[in-house]
Formats: C-alpha cells, sequence, structure tokens
C-alpha cells in the first residue's frame, strides 16, 4: 500500500489546501474524511486536466472583470457629484450625507454603483469638498469627488 495518496480538493481543507490544489496526502485520510465528505476526488490523469482547464478559465474571466473594473473606474474617476443640504451658519449639515444619497445621485449621472463599494470613511456632515473612494475591483479603486453646497 503507498504511503501517500493524491487528491484534488473540491473544498477548502484547513492545514491542507484550497479547492482546486493537488495534494498528497495519507491513504486512510483520504479513504476516512475527505472521499466520504465530497472534500476531494482521487488524482487521476483527466482530473488533474480538468482541474488545470478550471483554473485557466477562472483566471481568464478574473482578469476581464479586473479589465472591465479599470475601464469604468477610469470614467467614474472624472465625475463630480453635486448635493444641496440643509445647514447651520458655521457650515455644519442637518444630519449627514449617506453612502445611499451617493448612491442615488450616482444613479441619476447614470452610474450603477453598488453603496456597499462607497468607501466613505467618516460621515460627511459640512459643506464643501470631499473624496470619496469606490472599490470596484480588490486591485482597482476610484475616487469620485463629492461638492456639498448650502440649500
Amino acid at each position: 500500500m503507498p504511503s501517500t495518496l493524491q487528491v484534488i480538493l473540491h473544498q477548502d481543507v484547513k492545514n491542507l489546501g484550497k479547492a482546486g490544489d493537488l495534494v498528497r496526502v495519507r491513504p486512510g485520510f483520504a479513504r476516512n474524511f475527505l472521499l466520504p465528505r465530497s472534500f476531494a476526488v482521487p488524482a487521476s490523469a483527466s482530473a488533474v486536466k480538468r482541474v488545470a482547464h478550471d483554473k485557466a478559465i477562472a483566471a481568464a474571466r478574473a482578469e476581464r472583470t479586473k479589465q472591465e473594473a479599470g475601464a469604468f473606474a477610469t470614467k467614474l474617476s472624472g465625475v463630480t457629484v453635486n448635493l444641496t443640504q440643509r445647514a447651520g451658519s458655521d457650515g455644519r449639515l442637518f444630519g449627514s450625507v449617506t453612502a445611499k444619497d451617493l448612491e442615488a445621485s450616482l444613479k441619476a449621472l447614470g452610474f450603477a454603483v453598488d453603496r456597499k463599494k462607497l468607501q466613505i470613511g467618516e460621515a460627511l456632515r459640512s459643506l464643501g469638498s470631499h473624496e470619496v473612494k469606490v472599490q470596484l475591483h480588490h486591485d482597482v479603486v476610484a475616487t469620485i469627488k463629492v461638492e456639498i453646497a448650502k440649500a
């Protein structure tokens, strides 16, 4: 009986590897834990080729979404959102500008951005110019300018 066995993981397994990895494990661990729970399959030649093909497709898809996010970021970076809010004499707003307000304003300008992607940081509570970052992809960040004027 071999001392190790190669399997391809279907799911992430703590302290072993991530989904799609080709790993060597003891036969008992594979037979009693990984295979019955469908965490892995035995590594045959066709299974290894299929996993390599799936990884290539996933990498191409990830690159395409990154490029699309980059193109959208260039369009979004030049955008200025103008808002009017009620404010006191000292320039502080009665309330604040939220991500929901910015999402609605961007939608009115023709940009569909999810408010969860807006990184406001602290709430916008004063008149003037502010910069807000938009996380479009884990590597792509755009910056929009928010101008708040007194109503």
